[in-house]
């Protein structure tokens, strides 16, 4: 009887089984972003009530009726020789009749998913630059950005690659359009 070679871990592989066998404390996020894992605390209350906002807009004037999920856990494509990023974004909203989030694993991919939503905390950088390129990467056709420190939120779409073709950044206190399956103006002046 011989014994079966294994093939050796990569550094991915090490990097990403650490990951998930992390155990942070009650209320924070972990994510593997691009390779780098990122641990962030509660969100301040400022930033639950823009959350707050969006989602009540989304649930009662979408044309398509959406269901929504808080720090769901979605797997995407990664650059490089990295492992697949784990991201948890602010809001995620899919087609109700999809029933996506009903049986899904606790780091589900993306398939399905229509609009991403992050309002900037501590580090924007990685809501602007980094999770922007994990979301297009992954298909994700909308990304809304709320950025509190630039006063503004910006509508991205059309993923292309590592990035998305289009966008459009409107300040505080301006209309947005989601277009299709949305097709609502949101409205952002209690964003400020």
């Amino acid at each position: 009887m011989s014994a079966m070679p294994h093939e050796p871990l990569t550094q991915a592989d090490i990097l990403l089984e650490g990951f998930l066998a992390l155990d942070t404390p009650e209320g924070f996020r972990a994510e593997l972003i691009e390779g780098e894992i990122v641990v962030t605390p509660p969100p301040d209350g400022d930033h639950e009530d823009c959350i707050g906002l969006i989602v009540d807009q989304v649930i009662r004037r979408s044309q398509t009726p959406m269901q929504f999920a808080g720090n769901k856990g979605l797997k995407l494509p990664s650059g490089g020789s990295c492992p697949k990023s784990h991201v948890i974004p602010d809001a995620t909203f899919a087609p109700l009749e999809l029933r996506l989030y009903r049986g899904a694993d606790p780091w589900m991919p993306c398939d399905g998913v229509e609009l991403v939503v992050e309002v900037t905390s501590r580090r924007a950088k990685i809501d602007r630059e980094v999770k922007r390129r994990c979301y297009a990467r992954g298909g994700i056709p909308r990304y809304l950005l709320v950025d509190r420190d630039e006063s503004s939120v910006t509508l991205f779409s059309e993923p292309e690659g590592d990035d998305y073709g289009q966008r459009c950044s409107l300040s505080f206190g301006k209309s947005l359009t989601l277009p299709e399956p949305f097709a609502f103006d949101l409205e952002t002046a209690a964003l400020v």
